[in-house]
């Protein structure tokens, strides 16, 4: 079976770098990706893909990149499910990251650096 996902886009947010209790260093991250084609109105939709990072993978991201960075996200669509303090079960999916490329900063940083 194959289970590869490949995305391009910006981070909604600056990423937290956290640690679990043995020490592994994780970052949970939301990537905005535009898609590529205009829906009826004639607007670009964006979808909000949820992504986690994993160790030196999490490190660096979260010391080189914030929020508005252009990244490059290769891994793998991830679901899960738990039951909340309300007793309804939540689904969650989310691709684990195996590697990320640093492509680009804010769209005003790089406008301002030429």
């Amino acid at each position: 079976m194959i289970n590869q996902v490949i995305l391009v886009g910006r981070l909604t947010k600056d990423p937290e770098l956290r640690y679990t209790a043995d020490g592994t260093a994780v970052v949970n991250v939301t990537l905005a990706v535009s898609r590529n084609f205009r829906n009826a109105d004639g607007i670009i939709d964006t979808d909000f893909v949820n992504c986690t990072l994993w160790r030196r993978v999490a490190e660096n991201t979260a010391n080189y990149c914030r929020k508005g960075s252009i990244i490059g996200v290769t891994g793998r669509i991830q679901t899960r499910n738990y039951e909340n303090k309300d007793g309804k079960r939540i689904y969650v999916t989310e691709v684990v990251a195996e590697s990320v490329r640093f492509l680009g900063g804010k769209a005003t940083e790089l406008v301002e650096s030429y």
